[in-house]
């Protein structure tokens, strides 16, 4: 057995294990006092990059939750302001019941009806002003899609939170296809023989039917008169009237090809083609265009930008020209190209392309929430503003009022015009409470769940991929614990074998 002082093979043979096992015991007490099972990067490169992937997925799922919850509050807060706004709308309705009690009422009673709708609608003015989340203003009009147009007979209708803002430049309408009614023209002249016979005219749309016989009293006009006032009676929406020929021509008041009706006369040709038999009217059209050179669905006389859109989901727009407008387009037009080439303007068809008729300009200003962890996760929503001048406007109407702010109450038409604008502006009040009602339930409140579901999963996964299983730790820590022990053993006793050589030297 060869004995060496120089190098003790079995004292660096233990101190090399003794540093290892030290090491061990080490990152076993730091685990069990950290409750981790990586406290840094070299304990598991892979593990700790997805775990902090992880950690960042929770620390945004915990915001937006927060969030959500904070939408959640904003939403609540928006619909409570217009329940009390609907209250009072209900009141001005009463209201506008009794002063259409013509028989019973003088003028002092109707002022006061007049004087308590007036303190209504001031307070639905102050309620739309001043409800605000915070400091955010919510029924004022700054949290919804406003809009204007430039070019004659073209009318912003709607738009949502779907659709883009063009506010500098805006969008261009082009009409391929103009909107028309339902008619029905006859093809012979009704003379006053015809009428002195006893001429049967009806009309019949929807089940209901007006119907008039002349008489040898009768003369053109009254005949066409009595059965138009036999048509308002009945609720039809058809107007009678005779053409530059003589021959009468029957159209619906509703534009487009939803609306139909059917007629027959007793003599051929004058309402329908065979004596007695019903004619079927020509059914209308709807106009056809293009926004910002996208498709849009035609319905009557509006254009509304088909769902997916790039930029114009959700917008709606109204054009009611005619021929002779697009025509005066056309004549501009040529205008300047005959002045280039001395021509003669010509008006031409609308080519397959369309005409434009101006341009829509959108102001985007929709609220949007982060209701996910990551970039995009959002969701929007388009809240109108509900000041009386907001709230039924564009209603036709014999009192030429052109929104909820106009409504007097003093007279009996007013009275009854001031009803149809106030169920209007219910109606739409109503409309927005449950859009903000549907937002509320099936966006947020569904997030809200999903996100708490989601937040559980993703801790679940990151705890089991970073947090330590401290029994079994602990078992290691034991072992790494004994294993230190009986290397200092050991160390000591290789150093004591250089003691040997000493009983050589004697």
């Amino acid at each position: 057995m060869a004995m060496r002082i120089n190098s003790n093979l079995a004292a660096i043979n233990a101190h090399r294990n003794l540093q290892y096992n030290d090491v061990k015991l080490g990152k076993s007490l730091e685990s069990l006092s950290s409750g981790l099972k990586i406290n840094r990067a070299s304990d598991g490169p892979a593990a700790l990059m997805i775990s902090e992937q992880m950690r960042s997925q929770i620390a945004g799922t915990h915001q937006a939750i927060d969030n959500s919850e904070t939408a959640v509050s904003m939403v609540q807060t928006t619909e409570a302001n217009m329940s009390e706004i609907a209250r009072l709308l209900i009141d001005m309705r009463q209201l506008a019941l009794h002063a259409s009690n013509e028989g019973a009422n003088d003028n002092h009673a109707l002022q006061a009806d007049q004087t308590e709708v007036e303190n209504a609608l001031a307070s639905v003015d102050r309620i739309a002003e001043q409800a605000q989340f915070g400091g955010r203003k919510l029924l004022d009009g700054s949290n919804g899609v406003s809009g204007n147009t430039s070019g004659e007979n073209l009318e912003f209708i709607a738009a949502n939170e779907a659709t883009s803002d063009s506010r500098e430049n805006g969008f261009e309408v082009r009409v391929s296809q103009l909107a028309s009614r339902s008619s029905i023209r006859g093809s012979t002249v009704l003379t006053q023989e015809m009428i002195e016979a006893g001429e049967k005219l009806s009309v019949i749309e929807e089940g209901r039917m007006a119907s008039y016989v002349s008489t040898k009293d009768d003369t053109i006009g009254t005949t066409l008169q009595n059965i138009q006032n036999e048509i308002n009676r009945k609720g039809i929406n058809v107007d009678v009237e005779l053409d530059d020929s003589g021959q009468i021509l029957l159209t619906h008041r509703m534009v487009g090809s939803d609306y139909s009706f059917q007629a027959l006369s007793s003599t051929a040709g004058v309402t329908s083609a065979n004596a007695g038999e019903l004619q079927i009217a020509d059914r209308g059209l709807n106009i056809k265009g293009t926004i910002n050179g996208e498709s849009t669905i035609g319905r009557g006389q509006i254009l509304t930008g088909v769902n997916g859109s790039k930029c114009i989901e959700g917008l709606q727009i109204k054009y009611s020209g005619d021929d002779e407008d697009l025509t005066s387009l056309d004549c501009v037009v040529n205008d300047m190209v005959g002045e280039e080439e001395g021509e003669e303007p010509s008006a031409e068809e609308i080519p397959e392309e369309g005409k434009s008729v101006g341009r829509v300009y959108i102001s985007q200003n929709s609220v949007r929430f982060q209701v996910g962890a990551g970039q995009n996760q959002t969701v929007g929503i388009s809240i109108k503003g509900l000041k009386t001048d907001f709230l039924a406007q564009n209603i036709v109407n014999k009192s030429d009022f052109k929104s909820l702010a106009d409504i007097d109450l003093r007279t009996y038409q007013g009275a009854q015009d001031s009803l149809e604008l106030i169920d209007n502006a219910i109606g739409e009040v109503s409309e927005d409470r449950a859009k903000l009602g549907a937002f509320q339930k099936n966006t947020l409140e569904n997030n809200l769940t999903n996100l708490r579901v989601a937040n559980e999963n993703l801790i679940s996964s990151e705890s089991i991929i970073r947090d330590v299983d401290m029994a079994k730790e602990m078992a290691e820590y034991t072992k790494n614990q004994i294993k230190t022990q009986s290397a200092t053993a050991m160390l000591a006793q290789a150093n004591q074998e250089p003691e040997k050589v000493r009983t050589l030297l004697g």
